[in-house]
């Protein structure tokens, strides 16, 4: 987390070595303008933070979360807070606030959500592959049939899905069906009869 704060009469922005930090730069290495600002913001984002920037050289507040692009083409997610900067008179003359990194965050956000997407996904297709071979049919019509049981029973696919493999699991197959698993299974590819 670092601090900023923006002059309105001078037009002057001071970042803390945090906020230098994560728009890439060693502290004191660059000096903070509204251009290099907008600079580094995510090409998606510019023009939402355009319109903040315009607010907060007029002196007003803002409170965002947009992508920000460092000096190195590393792209970050940040919460950006303000309250108004006062002179001893109380007087308001500009703004202040706190970037707060949050990249960190959102990355494993996405790798849990990514995981748990791929274990669905896992799921999904061992009970189509069941389905396949039980009724002869395409993956995809085994995907219907798993998605018109999770309708009927108002049920997500993921868990229809994952109570059909463990039962099937628990229930296990006849012993023909195992044979010839494992006949099949054992062939070396030669055609048999």
């Amino acid at each position: 987390m670092g601090r900023f704060q923006y002059f309105v009469a001078d037009q002057l922005w001071v970042w803390s070595d945090e906020v230098a930090r994560m728009h890439g730069y060693k502290p004191g290495q660059v000096e903070p303008t509204t251009e290099l600002l907008l600079s580094h913001k995510h090409p998606d984002d510019r023009a939402e933070v355009a319109e903040i920037l315009r607010r907060v050289t007029a002196g007003g507040l803002f409170s965002s979360r947009h992508r920000i692009i460092d000096a190195a083409g590393n792209t970050r997610w940040v919460v950006v807070v303000s309250d108004h900067l006062v002179d001893d008179t109380g007087r308001t003359v500009g703004t202040q606030g706190y970037y707060i990194d949050v990249s960190a965050g959102l990355q494993a956000d996405l790798t849990k959500a990514m995981a748990k997407m791929v274990e669905s996904r896992e799921i999904i297709d061992q009970a189509k592959g069941a389905l396949m071979v039980a009724y002869g049919v395409s993956a995809e019509q085994a995907f219907g049939i798993l998605t018109w049981r999770s309708q009927a029973s108002q049920r997500k696919l993921k868990d229809v899905a994952a109570d059909f493999v463990n039962r099937l699991m628990q229930e296990g197959l006849s012993a023909d069906s195992v044979a010839t698993i494992d006949r099949l299974l054992l062939r070396d590819g030669t055609a048999e009869d």
